[in-house]
C-alpha cells in the first residue's frame, strides 16, 4: 500500500504562514469592530409626503421620525415640478400664455402687453419667483445648467422673470441645485442632511465649488451623488476630490441590486480612490417595488442582517405607503423606524453619522509569509497526489522556492494584487482539500481500529468533522491573509474566484482519494492508482438508467452552483427561506444550507460506510458530498465585506449543528439496517 508522506518542512512554513495570517485577521477584526455606527436615513420628500398624506403637521412627522430613531433626511436637488407644488417659483410654458392671452384668461396687464408685442414665445419656458432666496438660486443654477445664451433675465411689469429656451415637460423635471430651504429645515429639525446632488452636462470646476459652497454651513452627514454620473464627470473629478477631502466628507456608495459592488457612476472609483476609501461607507436601500412585499418584521430583519453581514452603514429606508393592519398610516411607518433603531441597537449598533473604515493595508511583511504559506500548501498538494513527488523532498523544496518567490517578492515590492487574488483561490481549494485527504489517510492508518460500539463510533466521527473543519479553516485564514484590506472591506475590490471554488476542491479531493483507493474492487486498496481507475471508468458500458441517474447528477450540479451568489436569478423556494430566517434567529450567523444540510451530514455518512464497510464507490460519492461542506466554509470567507468573526462564527454554527443533523441520520441509516436484517433472518427461517 502506497504511503504518502507529510514534509515536516512544508507543514511548517504552512504554521508560519496561518500565523501571519492570524495576525492580519485580528487586526482586520480590530478594524471591523471600530466601525459599528449605522446612519439610520430617510428621503426628506418621503416624511413630507407622509404629514400630507396624514393630515398633519410637517414638524409633528419630524419630530417622531428623530423620536424613532432616524438620524438623516436625504436632500435632493430641487425640480420646477417641486417649485411649483410649494409656490416658492412657478415655471410656465410659453404656449400656455399665448393661449391664455387668446381666449381671454390672461388677465395681468404686463403679461397682456408682452403677448400683444409678440414677445412671449410659445417654445419658452417664463420662470417667475416667489421666495427671495429660491429666486436668488434659480438665476445662479439655471445659467450653469443652461448656458447664458439660454437664459435671458427679463422684466414684466417691474417684476424679474426668467425666460429660458427648453422643452417644458423635461424642464419641470430637471435638476436645478441642493434647495438651502430645505436644508435649512432639515438641519432645524435635528437631522444631519444627507446630500443628494447630480453632475452638471460639461461639469467644470466652478460648478463643482458652485455645489459645495452651497452645502456650507449645513451639518452634513454624507454625499451619495444623484444619477449615472458622480459630480465632476468626466474633467472636475479632480475638484470633487479636493472639495471632499477639504471638508473632510464621507462619500456614500449604493451598492448594486446584485447586492455585489456598486451602482454604476462615471467617475465613482476615481472620486473614491482620489479621497481615499477611509471616506467611504457602503449604502443599502430596499427596492421600491419590493418594499410593499415585505412585513415590518420581515424587513427590520433584513436590515438587521444587512448591517451585520455586509457593511452597509447608510440605511436608506422608505416610508411604507399603505398602513399595516390596525394601524394608521403613520403608526406604521413609526413603528418601522423605532423596530430597526431597536434591532440594530440590539446587536451592538450605535445610530448617527456612517461610520467608516480606518485605512487598513496590512505589513507586506506578513502578507509575504502568507504567500510563502500558500505555497507550501499548494506543494504539500501536490505531493501527495503525486507519488514520485512524495518520495522526493529536495524537488519539493525546490518546487516551493520557485513559487514562494514568485508569490512573495512582488509583495515585498510593493506590487501582488493579482498574486494576491491567485493566493486567495488556491487557499480556498487547496487547504479543504488536504482536510479532507488528510481524514482519507488517517483512515488508511487506523481503519482496522474502527470496531467499536455504535455509539462510540458517532462520537470518533463527529470528532473527526470537528477536526477536518479545524483544517479547512487553514484555507479560510489564508483567504483573509491574503486579501484583508479597506477596499476589499468595502467591497471596491471583490474576489471573483467564488464559482470555481464550488467544484475544484471536489476535483481535488478525488484525485487523491483514487490515488489511494480502488474504488471497483471493495478492498480499499490504492493497486491501481488515478490512471487506471479513471480509463476504467471511460471503458464502462453505460446503460439507459445509468445516464438517467448522471443526469440527476449533473442537474443537481448545475443548481448547487447556481444558486451560490447573488447574480444567477435561481429562485428560493418559501419553506426555505423560512428555514433560513429561523436559522438567523437561532444563531449569531445563519450557518450555509450547504455545509448544514449536505456537507457535515454527508461526512458523517461516509463514517458510517466505512464502519458499516459498505462499497468503496458510495464511500467515494459521500466523501465528494462532505467535500462541499468543508469549501463552503472556506469560501464564505472569500466574502470579504462579511466581518471575519460572523464568518467564522457561520461555520462553526454549520459543523456543529451539521454534525448532529449527520449523527441522527447515521442513528436512523443503523435503524433502518438493523430492521432489514432482522426482516431478513425470519425470512431465512421461513
Amino acid at each position: 500500500m502506497q504511503k504518502f508522506k507529510y514534509n515536516p518542512l512544508l507543514l511548517g512554513i504552512i504554521i508560519v504562514g496561518l500565523v501571519a495570517s492570524l495576525i492580519i485577521s485580528g487586526q482586520r477584526h480590530a478594524v471591523e469592530e471600530a466601525n459599528r455606527q449605522v446612519d439610520m436615513a430617510i428621503d426628506y420628500e418621503g416624511l413630507q409626503e407622509l404629514a400630507q398624506r396624514e393630515g398633519l403637521p410637517e414638524s409633528y412627522v419630524l419630530q417622531q421620525a428623530k423620536e424613532a430613531g432616524i438620524t438623516s433626511l436625504a436632500v435632493y436637488e430641487t425640480t420646477f415640478k417641486k417649485l411649483n407644488d410649494n409656490g416658492k417659483a412657478s415655471a410656465v410654458a410659453g404656449s400656455k400664455l399665448l393661449a391664455a392671452y387668446h381666449d381671454g384668461t390672461l388677465t395681468d396687464p404686463a403679461w397682456r402687453a408682452l403677448a400683444a408685442e409678440g414677445k412671449i414665445v410659445g417654445t419658452e419656458v417664463y420662470v417667475t419667483g416667489h421666495d427671495a432666496q429660491t429666486w436668488r438660486e434659480l438665476k445662479e443654477d439655471l445659467v450653469r445648467r443652461l448656458g447664458s445664451d439660454r437664459v435671458t433675465l427679463m422684466y414684466v411689469g417691474g417684476e424679474e422673470v426668467l425666460a429660458v429656451k427648453a422643452f417644458y415637460e423635461d424642464f419641470l423635471k430637471m435638476n436645478i441645485g441642493m434647495p438651502t430651504d430645505e436644508m435649512q429645515a432639515v438641519n432645524d429639525a435635528g437631522f444631519y442632511v444627507l446630500a443628494r446632488p447630480s453632475n452638471y452636462t460639461a461639469c467644470t470646476p466652478d460648478d463643482v465649488h458652485a455645489v459645495f459652497d452651497r452645502l456650507d454651513g449645513f451639518r452634513v452627514s454624507e454625499i451619495v451623488f444623484s444619477g449615472k454620473e458622480m459630480l465632476g464627470a468626466p474633467k472636475a473629478l479632480q475638484t470633487t476630490i479636493d472639495e471632499m477631502q477639504a471638508r473632510d466628507m464621507t462619500l456614500g456608495l449604493i451598492e448594486a441590486t446584485t447586492q455585489l459592488q456598486f451602482y454604476p457612476q462615471t467617475g465613482l472609483t476615481e472620486i473614491a480612490k482620489g479621497l481615499g476609501y477611509d471616506h467611504v461607507a457602503r449604502l443599502y436601500a430596499v427596492p421600491k417595488d419590493e418594499q410593499p412585499k415585505l412585513k415590518i418584521d420581515t424587513i427590520v430583519e433584513r436590515w438587521s442582517n444587512t448591517d451585520q453581514e455586509r457593511n452597509i452603514r447608510i440605511d436608506l429606508l422608505r416610508i411604507y405607503d399603505k398602513p399595516s393592519p390596525n394601524m394608521t398610516l403613520m403608526e406604521t411607518n413609526m413603528k418601522y423606524f423605532r423596530d430597526t433603531h431597536d434591532k440594530l441597537v440590539a446587536h451592538g449598533f450605535t445610530i448617527g453619522p456612517a461610520d467608516r473604515f480606518q485605512s487598513f493595508y496590512p505589513s507586506k511583511v506578513l502578507r509575504a509569509l502568507v504567500m510563502l504559506g500558500v505555497a507550501a500548501g499548494v506543494v504539500l498538494y501536490l505531493s501527495l497526489v503525486i507519488p514520485r513527488l512524495n518520495a522526493n523532498r529536495r524537488l519539493q523544496f525546490i518546487l516551493w522556492l520557485v513559487f514562494g518567490l514568485c508569490a512573495a517578492v512582488p509583495m515585498l515590492m510593493g506590487n501582488g494584487t493579482k498574486i494576491r487574488v491567485l493566493a486567495a483561490l488556491a487557499s480556498a481549494n487547496i487547504f479543504p482539500a488536504l482536510a479532507v485527504i488528510g481524514q482519507l489517510d488517517c483512515v488508511r492508518r487506523h481503519r482496522d481500529r474502527l470496531q467499536m460500539s455504535f455509539a462510540r463510533f458517532v462520537a470518533t466521527a463527529f470528532v473527526a468533522l470537528l477536526a477536518t473543519g479545524c483544517l479547512s479553516y487553514f484555507g479560510a485564514a489564508y483567504i483573509s491573509g491574503s486579501l484583508a484590506d479597506t477596499e476589499y472591506l468595502l467591497e471596491a475590490q471583490i474576489f471573483r474566484g467564488i464559482k470555481l471554488t464550488f467544484v475544484l476542491p471536489l476535483v481535488l479531493v478525488a484525485i487523491g482519494f483514487l490515488q489511494r483507493f480502488d474504488i471497483f474492487d471493495g478492498r480499499m486498496d490504492d493497486v491501481v492508482g488515478v490512471k487506471a481507475q479513471l480509463a476504467k471508468i471511460l471503458d464502462m458500458p453505460v446503460k439507459i438508467k445509468t445516464l438517467i441517474g448522471l443526469a440527476f447528477v449533473a442537474l443537481a450540479g448545475i443548481v448547487f452552483v447556481a444558486r451560490s451568489g447573488h447574480t444567477s436569478g435561481m429562485p428560493v423556494p418559501q419553506a426555505e427561506l423560512h428555514f433560513r430566517a429561523m436559522l438567523e434567529q437561532a444563531f449569531y450567523a445563519r450557518p450555509r444550507s450547504k455545509e448544514l444540510l449536505i456537507g457535515h451530514p454527508a461526512f458523517m455518512l461516509a463514517a458510517l460506510s466505512l464502519w458499516r464497510k459498505w462499497p468503496t464507490m458510495v464511500f467515494f460519492a459521500l466523501v465528494l458530498v462532505a467535500t462541499i461542506g468543508q469549501g463552503s466554509m472556506v469560501e464564505t470567507f472569500a466574502h470579504m465585506r462579511t466581518p471575519v468573526y460572523m464568518s467564522m462564527m457561520r461555520g462553526i454554527g454549520g459543523i456543529v449543528l451539521g454534525g448532529l443533523i449527520g449523527a441522527v441520520a447515521m442513528a436512523l441509516v443503523e435503524c433502518w439496517q438493523v430492521i432489514m436484517a432482522r426482516v431478513a433472518a425470519d425470512k431465512k427461517g421461513e
